[in-house]
């Protein structure tokens, strides 16, 4: 079991940054390193969406169009830590941010652990 927590949201207006981070616990000695890092908004109403993903070594990245040039992921495997960078933030981009790991391809499905989540507010 792999127990996902993050932080790092907040109230930030348009145009600011935040930095969000993803801490892995449990059985995760020598095995954090094994998974892709997922990261996925929802909005008030909305379904959750994906934002960005990161491979196990990180050289390998996958982003929503939404998020791209904006948003970086990056991960930390010796702090079993994983971050999304968010840059020029969008009143649209308020929502709460959660991360999940798996096993496999860095995309959009099949995740099988999930964090409670951070809630980020964008004022305009």
């Amino acid at each position: 079991q792999v127990q996902l927590v993050e932080s790092g949201g907040g109230l930030v207006q348009a145009g600011g940054s935040l930095r969000l981070s993803c801490a892995a616990s449990g059985r995760t000695f020598g095995t954090f390193g094994r998974y892709t890092v997922g990261w996925f908004r929802q909005a008030p109403g909305k379904e959750r969406e994906f934002v960005a993903a990161i491979n196990w070594s990180g050289g390998s990245t996958y982003y929503a169009d939404s998020v791209r040039g904006r948003f970086t992921i990056s991960r930390d495997n010796a702090r079993n830590t994983a971050y999304l960078q968010m840059n020029s933030l969008k009143p649209e981009d308020t929502a709460v941010y959660s991360c999940a790991v798996k096993q496999g391809a860095v995309d959009r499905a099949g995740y099988n652990y999930w964090g409670q989540g951070t809630q980020v507010t964008v004022s305009s």
